[in-house]
């Protein structure tokens, strides 16, 4: 009998940690308060003291810890990262999740029973891509992009049957050139890929202007709300734009990704495991996704509207999963 789907759930304090063990989660990512991690934020992520508490919390709730250091290091001077890689194996993460063939290697090398999962800041979508990073380093697991469609998961998945496959399944999405965006390091200076972090708060800006609230990153402005309508956090790639004449979404809907539905697609497909975005959310959505997602792998239907709340604009999509959305 197939294993059910690994949950693979985020955590951005420990205090959404015990969230997501609480709630069932069968593995949870975080990283370290520095730039090591793609969700670099005030506010958010782990010590190295509160990094080794929680793996110690995950073991003690058979929990799988997963370690994100998946930024790109500084040219001529990673040792910010080999020391988030030599900690987390120190510590006893179940898995640390690399974008970076040079950090990868240098976790094969020196750590060659730790497990290695290849970030979905690496884009790697195609059979090649994954086989290599197989062979060269050793890696167990690949985030996939989201921009494959559940027919191109399953033939992937096939072909590379030593590795396995995780795919998001619900929270933010974005431009989805994951590892390759330059929208928020153009605006801000300060770039997603190397510092972890997309539309930083300390460039965030919002304006009332009469009826109208305008939002800015840096210099440039991302959106304009009218009177009732929500405003939502600028990020360049969910702003609206002048285009030929009209105001539009150039990039992306701000919507959510929801491929609840699609869950047997993916068992069907292969997929090891679901991954929930959000490290930058609370307890509150940690909790309530996580029992919806339970539910639905475990084949049960998920409770009405209990993930609906927590969805960015008010709406969800199943995005390029089901073939359908471009």
């Amino acid at each position: 009998m197939t294993a059910p789907m690994e949950l693979v759930c985020p955590a951005g304090t420990p205090a959404a940690l015990d969230a997501a063990i609480e709630a069932g989660a069968d593995a949870v990512y975080f990283g370290f308060r520095n730039r090591t991690n793609a969700r670099n934020f005030p506010g958010l992520n782990f010590s190295e003291k509160e990094l080794a508490e929680g793996v110690a919390a995950c073991d003690r709730a058979k929990v799988r810890p997963m370690i994100a250091i998946n930024t790109y290091p500084d040219a001529g001077d990673d040792s910010l990262w080999r020391r988030a890689v030599d900690c987390a194996a120190e510590a006893g993460a179940g898995a640390v999740i690399l974008c970076d063939m040079g950090l990868a290697a240098y976790a094969a090398q020196r750590h060659p029973s730790l497990r290695l999962h290849l970030s979905v800041q690496a884009s790697a979508s195609n059979v090649p891509s994954v086989r290599f990073y197989r062979e060269a380093f050793g890696i167990h697991r690949v985030v996939l992009p989201r921009v494959m469609t559940v027919e191109q998961i399953a033939a992937l998945t096939a072909a590379v049957p030593d590795v396995e496959t995780e795919v998001f399944v619900f929270g933010g999405l974005c431009v989805m050139a994951e590892g390759r965006c330059c929208l928020s390091s153009y605006a801000t200076g300060i770039s997603p890929n190397k510092d972890g972090a997309c539309s930083p708060a300390s460039h965030v800006r919002y304006e009332q202007q009469g009826e109208t609230m305008i939002s800015r990153l840096g210099e440039f402005v991302v959106n304009r709300f009218g009177a009732g309508e929500q405003a939502g956090y600028p990020t360049i790639c969910k702003g609206r734009y002048q285009v030929l004449g009209r105001e539009m979404h150039l990039f992306e809907d701000p919507l959510s990704l929801d491929a609840t539905s699609l869950v047997p697609a993916f068992a069907k497909a292969g997929v090891t495991a679901l991954k929930v975005e959000g490290r930058q959310r609370g307890k509150a959505y940690v909790s309530q996704v996580v029992r919806s997602l339970k539910a639905a792998i475990a084949g049960a239907a998920p409770p009405a509207g209990q993930a609906a709340a927590f969805m960015e604009g008010g709406g969800g999509t199943t995005g390029v999963y089901a073939g359908t959305w471009h």
